[in-house]
């Protein structure tokens, strides 16, 4: 089912929700960039989509911002979720993980991301 097309870019809805036509991307994945103000060149360097493809994008999110958004906050709700639900069902097995001693060789690599991490933390 075509939703929005300029030629030969559409905007279609899939399984995956509304998505660029010929491609894996959903529109929830431009709404990313979208919501964080980032320029048409960057999305379409993220993404590796044409100019075509990006322009198509955010015009049928403008045209259909109200619905958009509402279906991108309910992929974001479900997405967290999925996390939360993952994350309680994998916490024994990542507490296993951790608890493990650091392969040979490791130690210089893990040491720089401890570094990493705690400056990471304290910006936050």
């Amino acid at each position: 089912m075509t939703l929005a097309s300029d030629g030969q870019t559409a905007i279609i809805r899939t399984e995956r929700g509304l998505t660029i036509s010929g491609t894996r991307i959903t529109l929830y994945d431009v709404m990313d960039y979208v919501t964080e103000q980032y320029p048409r060149k960057f999305i379409r360097a993220m993404l590796s989509l044409t100019d075509e493809q990006v322009n198509s994008a955010l015009s049928y999110i403008n045209a259909h911002r109200k619905e958009v958004e509402a279906e991108y906050h309910l992929v974001l709700k479900e997405t967290e979720e999925l996390r939360q639900y993952y994350e309680e069902q994998n916490r024994e097995r990542i507490a296993q993980i951790a608890a493990k001693p650091p392969k040979l060789g490791t130690e210089v690599i893990r040491e720089k991301l401890h570094a990493e991490r705690a400056r990471l933390e304290l910006r936050a």
